[in-house]
């Protein structure tokens, strides 16, 4: 209970010194968002709807607006977030063969996040490496000329990397 109260303080905070930062004009909105799925790594409704009244704008626009933009998410992103370009220059080369094989391994699918929060996985059609085909990123990370194997030792590195941290 104690930690949850801290970690709502420390929210309360944040958004406290975010609106310290802007001043309540709808144009501080995408700016405000950025900062926002930057600190909590989504935007969290309740976060939605304290911006709504200090904005002082509908909650739908500021829904329509997170659910336009690939960049926010509604839901808690993992530490890793992993994407699989399926577009057609990486797709004919075999990048569907990655996505089953990080579906598979990780036991979820396109747009979810693992129960321990380490990865979410994304897909996407194109991340301009066609060249590099097929590629993955990880938190923005290009894996080109990319394979099963590829993912698989990457993955491992991840997970190796997080079970020395604990």
């Amino acid at each position: 209970m104690e930690k949850e109260n801290k970690q709502c303080n420390e929210k309360d905070l944040f958004l406290e010194k975010l609106f310290q930062e802007y001043l309540p004009e709808k144009d501080n909105l995408i700016q405000m968002l950025n900062e926002i799925q930057e600190h909590y790594g989504y935007v969290p409704m309740h976060v939605q709807k304290e911006l709504s009244e200090y904005l002082k704008i509908p909650m739908a626009e500021i829904y329509g607006v997170v659910t336009f933009y690939s960049r926010f998410s509604l839901e808690p992103q993992g530490k890793y977030k992993i994407s699989v370009c399926l577009g057609t220059a990486c797709f004919v080369k075999g990048s569907q063969k990655i996505m089953d094989r990080l579906t598979d391994r990780l036991k979820i699918e396109p747009g979810q996040t693992t129960k321990d929060g380490l990865f979410t996985i994304e897909q996407t059609r194109c991340v301009g490496a066609c060249g590099l085909a097929p590629v993955f990123t990880v938190n923005g990370e290009v894996y080109g000329k990319a394979s099963v194997q590829k993912l698989d030792q990457v993955l491992d590195e991840l997970i190796n990397k997080e079970k020395q941290s604990s």
